[in-house]
């Protein structure tokens, strides 16, 4: 399970029913200047968008910071022929920088950022953070915390792709699932896992029939129902 989805898992209760701050955002907000913090205030754009909004489509679109503020986003690369693979997920409190890839150079790769529920988020302009983050050696040092920290994502995502096997990652996503859900029924279609695992459907299919054959999953028009949790957990781990 992804460090993302642990943390949601874990803070969810924390966090539910509190009214979220702008600063609740920036573990450096007091080290900002007045003036900073008023403009980092003042800026902010409030924006409510629907499932599957596609709120960042590569680096061409520099839509600026996104502050989640409730609701859950999936951050994702798409290939030259269409197929998709999920990067890492964006829930509540979180960040989003590669929406701002305008301000840091180094990103070189395209990342579409797409609403996974249905989402708040307030929107900080990129001109106005790059500016504070070149007055303020705080906020740049965070900047580069988040950006390392969703790297290692992306190469924790590699390592699995290069040496799991794909019942392995299956397995794993369908269990991750279902804790983030906090139900064993997944409103899922073969397609949309075939979009988080980057594969084709059809390799999607063919892995839950067999799942479904050994007794570990329920498939039904839209919905995969995991029967056998245990037994999934086991072939994760062995």
């Amino acid at each position: 399970m992804t460090q993302a989805a642990i943390i949601f898992i874990l803070d969810s209760g924390e966090r539910k029913g509190k009214a979220m701050k702008l600063q609740d955002y920036f573990p450096v907000w007091e080290k900002l200047t007045p003036a900073q913090q008023k403009q980092l205030e003042d800026s902010r754009l409030s924006r409510t968008v629907k499932k599957g909004t596609v709120l960042h489509s590569g680096s061409a679109d520099c839509t600026g910071l996104l502050l989640i503020r409730k609701g859950q986003l999936r951050a994702y690369i798409l290939s030259d022929e269409g197929r998709e693979i999920t990067i890492y997920r964006l829930f509540e409190r979180d960040i989003c920088l590669f929406s701002a890839s305008c301000i840091m150079r180094s990103i070189q790769f395209e990342v579409m950022i797409e609403a996974e529920k249905d989402t708040e988020l307030w929107i900080i302009p990129p001109d106005l953070y790059k500016r504070i983050m070149e007055e303020s050696a705080r906020i740049a040092n965070f900047t580069n915390e988040i950006m390392a920290a969703r790297f290692s994502e992306v190469m924790w995502l590699m390592e699995q792709i290069m040496w799991k096997s794909f019942d392995k990652r299956l397995a794993q996503f369908l269990l991750e699932e279902s804790m983030l859900e906090g139900t064993s029924t997944l409103m899922l279609t073969h397609e949309t896992i075939a979009n988080h695992l980057g594969t084709a459907r059809e390799v999607v299919t063919r892995m839950l029939r067999y799942f479904q054959s050994e007794g570990l999953v329920k498939l039904s028009r839209g919905t995969v129902e995991i029967a056998d949790r245990t037994a999934l957990e086991k072939l994760l781990n062995g």
